[in-house]
């Protein structure tokens, strides 16, 4: 990139048309900005994602469409302050708890990242073979063995700047939801009320969902992924030498990455919505309030392909596309947070930026997530209902770690300057309060029923 200086006074004509080709490309260099952040947000509608957004809409209607909007700040929130503890620290998450905190807290923190993690990978991996199921007539078996085997690959073999672009484009399959929303007739009236005003129900079933949504949104693995992928990031960008060491450029450093992290949460939420708004028209209008399969989600994009002729069959085509690549996306970031938060707590060598030869702790990690997470798939239970399990499960283990991530986020200790401020340290302790409400709710009414 050339310095104002020297456009000033070009010596020819033909130098001064070259400096006008030479001009910085704004949206190249938005679009380069984009990486960890917009991957996080994308796997954030992971198959979980999808089937709790998917039962909320068909259970409730437009019931909880609000969570959508209201959420928002509280992820940004909390995504950008696990994204600024990895880039000011040097560290992920685990690595700062182990620093900072006691042995019991570190060891309570890792157990719950990795076990949410893998029932979540289990969970996520018999969504992907159910929804392949629908497109092609083979063994469930089969289908969740071969997703398994092919992330681990991708994963442990693939390096880390080739996986993140293609991980960044799986994050566009969302768009066959807006689509289907956009094209059939809704009373828009109702959805815009919908949104902005809560409307709460004080009983289990609501509160069921509702643990789910908050816990499928603001989840465990999205914590220490991003701050974990932020650090190398700028190992990437030789920020860093590696992890642990002092970071150069923090600010600059920072503010790309709120723009990136601001960018995936905003198409998480987006993702979300329309979910939420097209099962609700599709499969709540229509009596059908109960999800059990991938066949009946599927339902819910009929309308984008019925002028077509086998149209439910289209629309399960599409569906299957969707829930197979948002696995391929969701479920090696799930297996990593696991890596990366066991690793940093034993003190092994970790990142993706390694080869396996450099982490074999960190990938062995990996490995054996996604293996157990295989084998939950053999215990006979419904991979859709275990999606929305997953999600209240997550919704109420994100609990104990957003206090955590609470204290770091206002210590001066170990974050100096770059503590987070007021709105950021209120907004991290409100969502840990609502959460925790949540779970307590939960708990009561289940009890009480």
């Amino acid at each position: 990139m050339l310095r104002p200086s020297q456009a000033i006074m070009p010596k020819n004509k033909n130098k001064e048309k070259d400096l006008k080709y030479k001009k910085p490309n704004r949206i190249g260099r938005f679009f380069r900005i984009l990486g960890p952040g917009l991957i996080t947000g994308a796997a954030d509608d992971d198959p979980s994602g999808i089937a709790t957004y998917s039962q909320t809409g068909a259970q409730f209607g437009f019931g909880q469409l609000w969570a959508s909007f209201y959420q928002l700040p509280l992820l940004i929130a909390i995504q950008e302050t696990c994204a600024r503890i990895g880039a000011v620290t040097g560290q992920g998450l685990a690595g700062v708890v182990k620093e900072n905190f006691s042995k019991k807290v570190l060891g309570f923190v890792v157990f719950l990242v990795v076990i949410a993690n893998t029932i979540n990978i289990g969970a996520d991996i018999g969504a992907m073979a159910s929804a392949a199921e629908l497109v092609w007539d083979l063994p469930f078996a089969f289908y969740a063995i071969f997703f398994a085997a092919l992330i681990v690959c991708l994963e442990v073999f693939v390096s880390y700047k080739r996986y993140v672009k293609f991980l960044k484009w799986l994050a566009i399959v969302l768009v066959a939801y807006i689509f289907t929303a956009l094209i059939i007739d809704h009373s828009w009236s109702e959805i815009l009320r919908a949104t902005f005003v809560p409307h709460i129900q004080f009983n289990f079933e609501y509160l069921f969902i509702i643990t789910g949504v908050f816990g499928t949104t603001i989840t465990p693995y999205m914590f220490f992924w991003q701050a974990s992928e932020e650090v190398e990031e700028e190992i990437a960008n030789h920020n860093l030498a590696q992890k642990g060491g002092k970071p150069r450029g923090v600010k600059k450093f920072l503010y790309n990455m709120r723009i990136d992290t601001t960018v995936g949460m905003i198409w998480a939420q987006i993702g979300q919505w329309f979910i939420i708004i097209t099962t609700a028209s599709v499969l709540f209008k229509n009596g059908i309030t109960d999800i059990t399969s991938a066949a009946d989600a599927a339902r819910a994009l009929e309308p984008l392909v019925q002028s077509f002729p086998n149209s439910g069959q289209i629309a399960k085509d599409i569906f299957a596309i969707g829930i197979i690549g948002l696995g391929l996306l969701g479920i090696p970031v799930l297996a990593g947070s696991a890596a990366y938060a066991l690793s940093e707590a034993m003190g092994w060598k970790e990142g993706l930026y390694r080869k396996f030869s450099q982490a074999k702790g960190f990938y062995a990690v990996i490995i054996l997530a996604t293996l157990v997470g295989l084998l939950i798939n053999f215990i006979g239970v419904n991979p859709f209902k275990a999606l929305v399990f997953t999600a209240v499960f997550n919704g109420i283990a994100a609990v104990p770690l957003l206090f955590v991530i609470a204290r770091i986020n206002g210590n001066k200790k170990i974050l100096g300057e770059y503590r987070g401020n007021k709105l950021s340290r209120s907004l991290v302790w409100f969502t840990f309060v609502l959460m925790a409400a949540s779970a307590v709710g939960l708990f009561y009414t289940l009890f009480n029923k």
